[in-house]
């Protein structure tokens, strides 16, 4: 276990109706000015107007800030930075899913820079300081309501990366699972497969055996797998709902990699893809990448891949090696059963385009993706997604 700082300071409010409690939450810590971040018309015309209502019995005043799309973008960022300032906002709320926390978490930091917010993420500065934000939750995925991390892209460069900061660490979310009664079949498949990878690719950062994080980092995925199968045939399973929502937030706050190197490497290859062709939607990249990706490190990662097959799956196969491959193919399949893509072709994308999405990917060639003996270059990107044609 290696020497590590945790932090993960933001306050759950956890069930049934405790969205209407905003009011009194956003009071309580003294804030005055709040810019509602959204995306959704179903947001707009159901669960905006209460909250307005709240914050305003308790002398709040809100301003609406609607239309982020998912693969929230640079553009969007800078346009509630200016209206950050012309209101003079003390709080960020973001309602929705990982798009419009990441774009309320850009906006704060933008808030306080002179130059692009875009600059964050283009590693050409750091943040020093934040507006705070909190959310209400509609969408359990990205895990972006407990996380340090913010993802926004640039449609001109088609690039698309990451801040990580704890000064982008929302102060509290809202979660009541009944919101996320709505979501769809295939959106609620897409945000398990992403919060499964937040916990899944931690596990493959390299560890002692047995490790804590290690397990919690499987079991964690298994819960989720289960809640799913509960959910796709009741959509109104409340402890199904409930268990996404919580996996969610606890499967991109640090705790599944405590005390281990972090660095992601089906992420960066997902964001070159979603980055270059913004309809493909995230949770749906990585679950189309990582099979491939196992498949490609397999020798590398083969006693954890044996271990995921028999803790996710049950498998009983002894031979670590025998147990790694059915592990990867079993687990292409629970992605394939939960309608996610196994192919390029399925996200429209071809053998032409390899070579544009590795550059995308490793910065024409100019940087590592992952860390220690996962780290991939251009080369390597390359071959992961020849595997997918």
């Amino acid at each position: 276990m290696i020497d590590f700082d945790f932090v993960s300071p933001t306050k759950i409010y956890f069930g049934k109706g405790k969205e209407e409690r905003i009011g009194e939450i956003v009071a309580s810590y003294g804030f005055r000015r709040v810019l509602i971040v959204y995306g959704s018309k179903r947001i707009e015309s159901d669960l905006l107007p209460m909250v307005e209502r709240k914050l305003s019995e308790q002398g709040v005043a809100s301003f609406r800030f609607g239309g982020v799309r998912p693969n929230p973008v640079a553009s969007k960022v800078r346009e509630g930075v200016a209206v950050v300032r012309e209101q003079n906002i003390d709080l960020l709320l973001a309602i929705g899913g990982g798009s419009p926390i990441d774009t309320a978490k850009s906006i704060a930091v933008g808030a306080y820079y002179d130059g692009d917010p875009f600059d964050f993420n283009l590693k050409k500065a750091t943040p020093k300081k934040a507006l705070p934000v909190g959310v209400i939750l509609t969408h359990a995925s990205a895990g972006s309501e407990m996380s340090n991390s913010c993802v926004i892209q640039d449609d001109e460069t088609k690039f698309k990366g990451g801040i990580n900061s704890d000064l982008v660490r929302p102060l509290f979310v809202v979660e009541n699972p009944e919101l996320t009664y709505g979501v769809s079949a295939y959106q609620t498949a897409v945000g398990a497969s992403d919060t499964m990878m937040h916990s899944l690719e931690r596990y493959f950062d390299p560890s002692e055996d047995n490790q804590l994080s290690d397990e919690w980092a499987l079991s964690l995925v298994k819960n989720v797998m289960v809640a799913l199968k509960r959910v796709l045939k009741d959509p109104k399973d409340y402890e199904g709902r409930a268990a996404l929502m919580l996996d969610s937030s606890l499967s991109h706050n640090g705790l599944t990699g405590i005390g281990k190197p972090f660095g992601f490497v089906v992420h960066p290859i997902e964001h070159a893809l979603s980055g270059y062709k913004p309809d493909i939607v995230h949770g749906a990249g990585v679950a189309l990448i990582f099979p491939a990706w196992a498949t490609y490190t397999r020798k590398r990662n083969e006693a954890k891949l044996a271990r995921m097959a028999r803790v996710l799956f049950n498998e009983s196969e002894p031979n670590d090696e025998k147990a790694s491959i059915i592990g990867i193919a079993r687990m292409k399949e629970f992605f394939s059963s939960i309608g996610m893509p196994t192919t390029l072709k399925e996200v429209g994308l071809g053998k032409d385009d390899i070579p544009p999405l590795a550059s995308l990917a490793t910065g024409n060639n100019t940087r590592m993706i992952g860390c220690c003996h996962q780290s991939l270059g251009q080369e390597d990107v390359e071959a992961i997604l020849t595997l997918l044609l």
